[in-house]
């Protein structure tokens, strides 16, 4: 069975997130994380029937946070990845984006797929 190219996007992004982790680059595995989650928001509008179109993983996650219907644990997770950094170039929370991404695959597309 062939992995739908959404799914190995997501797992790219992922793992290019780990690697820049392990490599000491928190800012790149912040924007891999986010790019993944993109990916999965994207996904989860497509197969609810809505086109996102070539909307950046910024605003997607934008949208799923504005929508009334999406549940506050959701929200809560996807207003992580579009907080901006500090001047420290830190998040102002202990959230660890990489695995906020695979929580957001879990929750919302493990139901749909």
């Amino acid at each position: 069975m062939n992995t739908p190219e959404w799914l190995q996007g997501f797992q790219r992004e992922i793992e290019q997130a780990k690697a820049a982790r392990e490599a000491g680059n928190e800012g790149m595995a912040r924007v891999c994380a986010r790019r993944a989650a993109g990916v999965v928001v994207g996904e989860y509008f497509h197969l609810k029937g809505v086109d996102l179109g070539k909307m950046s993983a910024y605003d997607r996650l934008h949208y799923l946070i504005n929508q009334t219907s999406t549940p506050p644990e959701i929200r809560r997770i996807a207003e992580y990845f579009v907080l901006r950094v500090t001047p420290e170039r830190t998040l102002p929370t202990d959230a660890d984006l990489i695995a906020e991404a695979c929580w957001l695959f879990t929750t919302l597309l493990r139901p749909l797929i």
